[in-house]
Order: C-alpha cells, then sequence, then structure tokens
C-alpha cells in the first residue's frame, strides 16, 4: 500500500462500514414494520427526532392520515409509545444517510484540495457520489409508495433500493481495493469467468431476497427442503397471478420457491469456483477469499433455511441480511484479486 493512499484507503472503507450499518438498521427498520413511520422527507428539519412532547403527538396524528395507520395499526391499539419505536428506527436509517452524505463529501474535497486523488480515483469517487445521491433518491422512491393507497412499499422499489445499496457497497469497496493493491496480477481468467457468473447469480438472489421481504413471503411455505404439502413446486404458485410471470416476480409462493431455488444455484457456482481453483496455484489473497466465499456461502444457506423454518424472527431474518452483506463483501474481493 501507498503511504500517500493510506488516508483514502481509510476514508473509503469507513464509507464501507456506514453503507454496512445502513443496510443492517435498513434491514431492522422493514423487520419491524418502522419504514413508512416518517410521512414527510426533509433534509435538515427533520435531522433530529421530535423533541417536545407536542412535536411528538404532531408527527403521530400526522401518520394517522395515512394508509398503515388507517388500515392497519388502528386496529392494533396503536399508541403514541408504540409510534415512537417505529419512528426511531426509520429516523435512525435516514440519520446514518446523512452521516454517509458528510462521510464522502467532505473527505473528498479534502482530498481533492490536497491533490492526494489521482484522476482515475476522482473519476470513481463522482461516481460514488452519484451513487450515494440516487440511493438517497430511492429510498424517498420506495417510502413514497407505501404513502398513496397500500399500507406498504411496492416490493419492487425495495428491492432496487436494497440492491442499489449493496451495489453501492461492493464498488466502494472495489475502489478501496484498487488502491489497497496498487501492483497488478496476471489474471486468471477462467476463474474469473466462474466468479462473474457467481457475482450474477448472487445480485439476483439479493434482488429475490428484496422481494421476499417486501412481500413477506418468508411468512409461507416455512419447510424445507420441500415447500408446504411435501411439493418441490406448490399448487399456490400457479394460481395466486395470472400468469407464471406475474407468478415468479409479484406472488409470494412464486417469489419465495425463486428465492429458495435460486440458493442453490448460488451455493453450486462457489463450490464450482473453489473446485477448480484447487487445480492452480493461488497467491495468498485469492486463497483466502475463495476460501472465505465457501464458508459464508454455506452459512448463508443455513440461515436462510432456518430464517424460513422459524418464520423469519427478527434476529434470524437480520442475520441472513448480515452475512449476505458479508458475502458480498468476499464476493467482491476474490473477484478483484483474480482480475488484478
Amino acid at each position: 500500500m501507498k503511504k500517500a493512499n493510506k488516508s483514502v484507503i481509510i476514508w473509503l472503507l469507513s464509507g464501507c462500514v456506514l453503507l454496512f450499518l445502513m443496510v443492517t438498521v435498513g434491514g431492522i427498520t422493514r423487520l419491524t414494520n418502522s419504514g413508512l413511520s416518517m410521512t414527510d422527507w426533509h433534509l435538515v428539519t427533520d435531522t433530529f427526532p421530535p423533541l417536545t412532547d407536542a412535536k411528538w403527538q404532531e408527527a403521530f396524528d400526522q401518520y394517522k392520515k395515512f394508509p398503515e395507520y388507517q388500515k392497519i395499526n388502528i386496529h392494533n391499539d396503536f399508541q403514541l409509545s408504540d409510534y415512537k419505536f417505529i419512528y426511531f428506527w426509520e429516523w435512525f436509517h435516514r440519520f446514518i444517510g446523512r452521516i454517509i452524505g458528510l462521510v464522502f463529501l467532505i473527505p473528498f474535497f479534502y482530498f481533492l484540495f490536497k491533490k492526494k486523488l489521482d484522476k482515475p480515483t476522482i473519476n470513481k469517487c463522482i461516481v460514488l457520489l452519484g451513487m450515494g445521491a440516487f440511493q438517497g433518491f430511492l429510498g424517498w422512491f420506495m417510502v413514497r409508495s407505501g404513502l398513496i393507497d397500500n399500507p406498504d412499499v411496492s416490493h419492487f422499489r425495495l428491492a432496487l433500493h436494497l440492491t442499489f445499496a449493496f451495489i453501492t457497497f461492493a464498488y466502494t469497496f472495489w475502489v478501496a481495493l484498487d488502491l489497497l493493491y496498487p501492483e497488478r496480477n496476471v489474471p486468471i481468467e477462467f476463474l474469473q469467468k466462474i466468479a462473474r457468473f457467481a457475482l450474477v447469480f448472487l445480485l439476483v438472489q439479493i434482488i429475490y431476497g428484496g422481494f421476499v421481504a417486501g412481500l413477506n413471503a418468508g411468512l409461507i411455505h416455512n419447510h424445507w427442503p420441500l415447500m408446504s404439502d411435501g411439493q418441490f413446486m406448490h399448487d399456490s404458485i400457479f394460481i395466486e397471478q395470472k400468469n407464471l410471470l406475474l407468478s415468479f416476480t409479484e406472488g409470494k409462493s412464486g417469489v419465495q420457491f425463486i428465492h429458495r431455488t435460486l440458493a442453490y444455484a448460488v451455493v453450486a457456482f462457489m463450490v464450482l469456483l473453489y473446485y477448480k481453483s484447487r487445480k492452480i496455484t493461488l497467491n495468498k489473497g485469492q486463497a483466502v477469499g475463495i476460501n472465505l466465499l465457501v464458508i459464508l456461502v454455506f452459512l448463508q444457506f443455513a440461515l436462510g433455511v432456518f430464517t424460513l423454518l422459524y418464520g423469519v424472527p427478527l434476529w434470524l431474518g437480520l442475520a441472513h441480511q448480515i452475512n449476505a452483506f458479508f458475502l458480498l463483501s468476499a464476493m467482491t474481493y476474490t473477484l478483484h484479486r483474480l482480475s488484478k
């Protein structure tokens, strides 16, 4: 690692940690049904939660005007204390987003002024800033879908928001790795190709994880290895929607079927990468990355199974999402070490 790049690398990795924290809190926000508690968005005025009883009551009264309260929580003896709980998680999620914006913007201009960034890194950082701004827009775009008619957000928008957060993290990590490993290895092309396919399948699996979360599809067919009634493809897949395309994108049974079946493909690609890598000599970084991938993918598979079997308890659902983050981190690192 070049000494001149050390502070820049620390900055980028700090951003990765904050992105991880934000996705984790986002998972808690989703699993506690807290995402629609803040019914408006202001860059400055809602930086902190209400500080007086009157302000809390005002926010609660505003929340009562929207579908989640009117169609669901009004029937659940939902009180101000309950509202404060869900408000906290959504506020904390947005607060971390603001911190991330400052952590990326202020050091970027400092490093730019101090001429610590070369032109390729400047261009990558500009892309990162754009991705961060777009992620903020996606968050509000998602929330808006649950404030009109439906008491829940669009699962398409949720999956887009979640997946783009993962992609933003992976790109930030990649930029940091470019600086951390300035030397260039000879790419191992056939392993690189397998790793790229594995990454694509992993990202599709993350998208479907967002679909499952958005539709609460993990609360049905809580059996494994088969779905309910001992069926590989449950009959409900074919009757829940008008056609198979809608069943596999909007039907709870169909979405769960894709997510649970695609898991086998993700595992298969990781195992294939490991098997093929045993036939050649790898450097330390490559070997560590591939070994870690195999460990994490089996752990992720097990967490997914237990999350399903136990009906998505908060701690297991969160552990499943957190490990997906670790798995993508290992995938990004491995692909980088096989490519450069």
